[in-house]
């Protein structure tokens, strides 16, 4: 399914299955794209976060992976996921574990990793490999 992401500030983001299909203004992706469904968030979309530090404290892997998807990062660094169970949480929702840290990027071709955040820097959204996997209420 083709759905383009938007934001309160016009920019928008094209995804299709796990992929960015296309980047730019709103009304140009609706032309490129008549088909796509249209998500509309408050707030500023961008690329999804690289957590940096330490897992936050929660009873479960799977819970401490999805507190880092809460927050609008879609990826972790591989010294902090150090242990089997975490970087298996991790694996079952899509949740790259990284060497070092880099700059994400919203471009074609890339993964479908993105993120909305609102005047406060709350994550309102995370898209994870083109799957919404957090929203905000």
């Amino acid at each position: 399914m083709l759905t383009i992401h938007t934001a309160d500030e016009g920019g928008a983001v094209a995804v299709e299955g796990a992929r960015v299909v296309g980047v730019g203004p709103l009304a140009d992706l609706e032309q490129r794209f008549p088909a796509a469904r249209l998500r509309r968030w408050p707030g500023v979309l961008g690329p999804a976060r690289v957590h940096e530090g330490p897992l936050p404290d929660a009873p479960s892997p799977r819970e401490r992976i999805h507190a880092v998807l809460k927050t609008g990062a879609v990826a972790v660094l591989e010294q902090y996921a150090n242990t089997p169970e975490l970087r298996a949480a991790a694996a079952r929702n899509d949740v790259a574990v990284l060497p070092r840290t880099h700059t994400p990027v919203l471009r074609e071709t890339a993964r479908a990793d993105l993120a909305v955040f609102d005047e406060t820097g709350t994550c309102i959204a995370t898209v994870c490999g083109g799957r919404l996997v957090h929203r905000r209420r």
